[in-house]
């Protein structure tokens, strides 16, 4: 899942954004959102770091760093492997291995500002994420709480 820069979201004056009669989605376990060709970020902060190597039995927060986690300007975020894929996606089953654990970039996904700024931006999402537009419909105040706290990242 590749952290990029955020796009304006399409906003009627009178009707508020595009989606607000809200969106489905439901993680299907796939792992696209984890992988792809090009290398990323996945930002985390000291408490993520805490629970991910808590996830992981281990107590020594630097040690969990050194191996997993590097440092980006004045900010941290998780290592890949070399072809772009996340650290913890186990590549024989695809799937997080920290996923009750995963950081808040992760639990956002889909609902980031690149991904809700217009349909088609929507739908390209939607291309390599099958649990777009299937599943639980989250309401336009879901939305915008899960916008705001990938924000924060």
């Amino acid at each position: 899942m590749q952290d990029t820069e955020h796009n304006a979201v399409e906003i009627s004056a009178e009707s508020g954004p595009w989606y607000r009669g809200g969106l489905s989605f439901q993680c299907t376990g796939c792992g696209n959102c984890c992988s792809g060709p090009a290398s990323g970020f996945v930002w985390v902060n000291d408490e993520e770091i805490q629970s991910l190597a808590n996830k992981l039995g281990m107590t020594d927060t630097d040690a969990f760093e050194r191996k997993f986690v590097r440092k980006v300007g004045n900010r941290k975020s998780l290592v890949e492997y070399s072809d772009g894929d996340c650290i913890f996606l186990d590549p024989p089953s695809r799937r997080c291995i920290v996923y009750e654990s995963r950081p808040s970039q992760c639990r956002t996904w889909p609902f980031w500002s690149s991904n809700l700024a217009s349909p088609a931006a929507w739908g390209k999402a939607a291309q390599s994420c099958p649990g777009c537009n299937q599943g639980r419909l989250y309401s336009l105040q879901e939305i915008d709480l899960m916008v705001q706290a990938k924000s924060q990242t």
